[in-house]
């Protein structure tokens, strides 16, 4: 069961940054930011989105596969249109998950390193709400939180929306799957007529686009990119078929081949992830596990350990997973099928980020071969057997 190895993209020279992102109108400040991040060339979504909503207060939906670069085609408008004279919260990013929200707010702060001073925050459930109602007495121009935690804080009266110049949707989709929808509604009537709103995501289930009939302009912008390869065109699919009983082996065996390598294991139950996390422990094997059981400073030292390079493996659930964002994971294998679809698109887009490579081993028994298929049809995507 060997995989693909890496590859990496090579950089544009430096002119050829300059040239690229300055053609979107993105400031001289902001380039020099990208710049000293490694980004050297701005992805389709970037290209599609940039212009479009530096420009023009619209409404947009931008749809693009997981890892593609949509924080960047949203946060670079956003401060660009900042006004850091205006000490208001001018911008809301709504996300699914504490750790999405944290690397966003990082991410913004690195972009902004040579702009005039634009002050962020980030607010999420599993922190003490007074120390971010503290923080958020200082000047914040933009706000990246989750839904419940941002209501929470409004019902405190801690949190002031109606200076607010643009609301982004982040992984709307995810937000949804995670049980956000009640919380948004009630975020969206408060915000949608004085805002614009953008919202990004890589599928678009029905909850997607009640929404977008509800609290958006009949004229938003729409952008999609790759329409019919919903899945990152860098990730190599493969399967292998194995009885159930043979599974713990099969990954065992795919794992000493892999031992340089980090990735993430996906499991569909709580059940199956504390299984696996036994099982492999108990063959020695360093591994970290993530699911809806663990407290938050539990799950805070699991990823703190695997972002850190010092666990290789990471074993999951699908809910637990959402907003991971892990540089140079090398593949994501599925120790169990997810019950959706398009969760088989969340779960890949862990791999192949920022233009690199990557793998999505799938895991089947005989009777499971006929899901792989529907995965295969619906998604467009081609599985390689591996022998």
């Amino acid at each position: 069961m060997r995989a693909n190895k890496l590859e990496l993209t090579l950089p544009l020279n430096k002119s050829d940054i300059l040239a690229s992102f300055k053609s979107l109108g993105v400031t001289p400040e902001v380039i020099q930011g990208l710049e000293a991040l490694g980004i050297v060339k701005p992805t389709e979504i970037q290209v599609q989105s940039i212009p479009k909503l530096i420009k023009s207060p619209i409404d947009f939906i931008g749809m693009a596969q997981t890892g593609t670069g949509k924080t960047a085609a949203y946060s670079i408008p956003i401060i660009q249109n900042i006004d850091p004279n205006e000490p208001k919260i001018q911008a809301l990013i709504l996300c699914p998950t504490r750790e999405l929200g944290q690397q966003i707010a990082k991410q913004i702060f690195k972009f902004t390193k040579f702009t005039e001073k634009i002050f962020v925050e980030a607010v999420y459930g599993g922190e003490k709400i007074e120390a971010q109602i503290s923080a958020l007495r200082r000047k914040t121009h933009i706000l990246v939180a989750t839904p419940g935690r941002l209501l929470d804080l409004q019902r405190r009266k801690a949190v002031d929306l109606r200076q607010i110049k643009t609301v982004v949707l982040d992984e709307a989709d995810e937000m949804l799957s995670v049980g956000f929808k009640k919380d948004l509604d009630l975020i969206l009537e408060q915000t949608s007529r004085g805002s614009n709103t953008w919202l990004f995501s890589a599928t678009m289930p029905k909850e997607i686009t009640q929404i977008i009939n509800s609290y958006m302009d009949p004229a938003a912008v729409k952008v999609e990119i790759n329409r019919d390869q919903r899945v990152n065109a860098d990730i190599a699919h493969q399967y292998a078929i194995c009885e159930q009983a043979q599974k713990i082996e099969a990954l065992v065996f795919f794992l000493k081949s892999h031992k340089d390598e980090r990735g993430i294991v996906f499991c569909k139950t709580k059940r199956v992830t504390k299984q696996l996390h036994e099982q492999l422990t108990a063959k020695n094997y360093q591994v970290g596990c993530i699911h809806g059981d663990l407290k938050q400073i539990e799950r805070d030292k699991v990823m703190r350990a695997f972002k850190g390079d010092k666990l290789k493996v990471l074993i999951a659930t699908d809910i637990s997973a959402r907003g991971i964002d892990v540089d140079n994971l090398a593949y994501v294998f599925h120790y169990q099928l997810p019950d959706q679809v398009e969760y088989y698109t969340h779960r890949s887009g862990r791999t192949a980020r920022a233009g690199k490579k990557g793998v999505s081993i799938l895991l089947v028994t005989p009777k499971e071969i006929k899901d792989m298929r529907l995965i295969s049809q619906q998604l467009h995507i081609e599985f390689k057997q591996l022998q």
